[in-house]
């Protein structure tokens, strides 16, 4: 049963990582509705559910392999080979690198600082991340009103790349989302539904591996046996419904309106606020 419960929990982180829904909303309602032992200690359930997370990773890994080649080579060619000292000079690959170098920081500095609180009860609140749901759908439906919606990758400039990496921040709140907190800020910084949501899974790539690989070495030594087979099997499942999950939505964004999550999330946010209190 355990593997068929990883197995579960393995899909929902995947799916849910890059919808604007919530992983960490579904994952902690599947895990408290599996009765899983991890999710009764707030430690080592956050730290499971970053770790986890390493299988998203290998998703944005494989399916955007040939951008981040060509934002790594060209990245390193402009800056370190050729020494172009002009930003603007430099080719848009690696403009891109440096727009997700800035949009990063933020994470880094606010999640440091943030630490005790990622790690506390507040992961497994119901009452925080029903809210959490409902707020961030209004305010997705609100960019989704007003957004001009005619930028694209070439045009996000350092300062749209730092609020973008600002609204990557609130995705430390459960409930919030990382791609529906980047997303929405995407939208009202005028970008096309899937550039935002492109570079929203782009930003995410630094922020999720050192999380995972920071989570995973603090936390080994509390995993048993039988906890390392868990996230192993929630890890490569998590890969594969991932990478279903990241096709779909850039796909889906071309034609369609994020209106289809924002009301899943409303009523997701009510039902929690009124049976799982």
């Amino acid at each position: 049963m355990e593997i068929i419960y990883a197995i579960i929990i393995g899909v929902v982180q995947g799916l849910t990582e890059f919808l604007p829904i919530s992983s960490t909303a579904h994952m902690t309602i599947v895990a408290q509705i599996l009765n899983l032992e991890l999710v009764k200690n707030p430690q080592n359930w956050t730290a499971f559910m970053a770790v986890i997370q390493l299988g998203t990773l290998l998703s944005l890994l494989f399916y955007f392999k040939k951008d981040l080649w060509a934002i790594s080579s060209n990245f390193i060619r402009d800056n370190f080979a050729l020494k172009v000292s002009k930003y603007p000079n430099q080719n848009f690959h690696s403009r891109l690198g440096w727009m997700i170098i800035w949009g990063s920081i933020p994470i880094f500095v606010i999640g440091y600082i943030l630490k005790n609180f990622i790690e506390g009860d507040a992961t497994k609140n119901t009452t925080l991340i029903a809210f959490a749901l409902v707020i961030v759908a209004i305010i997705l439906f609100i960019a989704e009103k007003t957004s001009r919606k005619s930028k694209d990758l070439e045009q996000i400039t350092i300062k749209t790349a730092i609020v973008i990496g600002l609204a990557q921040c609130f995705a430390l709140i459960p409930g919030v989302s990382r791609s529906g907190a980047t997303i929405t800020a995407g939208l009202f910084a005028g970008l096309e539904r899937s550039t935002a949501a492109r570079f929203s899974f782009l930003l995410s790539i630094p922020a999720i591996l050192v999380s995972g690989i920071y989570e995973f070495i603090k936390s080994i030594s509390f995993f048993s046996t039988g906890d390392l087979l868990f996230l192993i099997t929630g890890v490569i499942t998590s890969f594969l419904s991932g990478y279903v999950a990241i096709s779909f939505l850039l796909n889906f964004l071309k034609t369609k309106s994020t209106l289809i999550f924002i009301i899943y999330r409303i009523c997701l946010g009510l039902l929690l606020l009124v049976f799982l209190r």
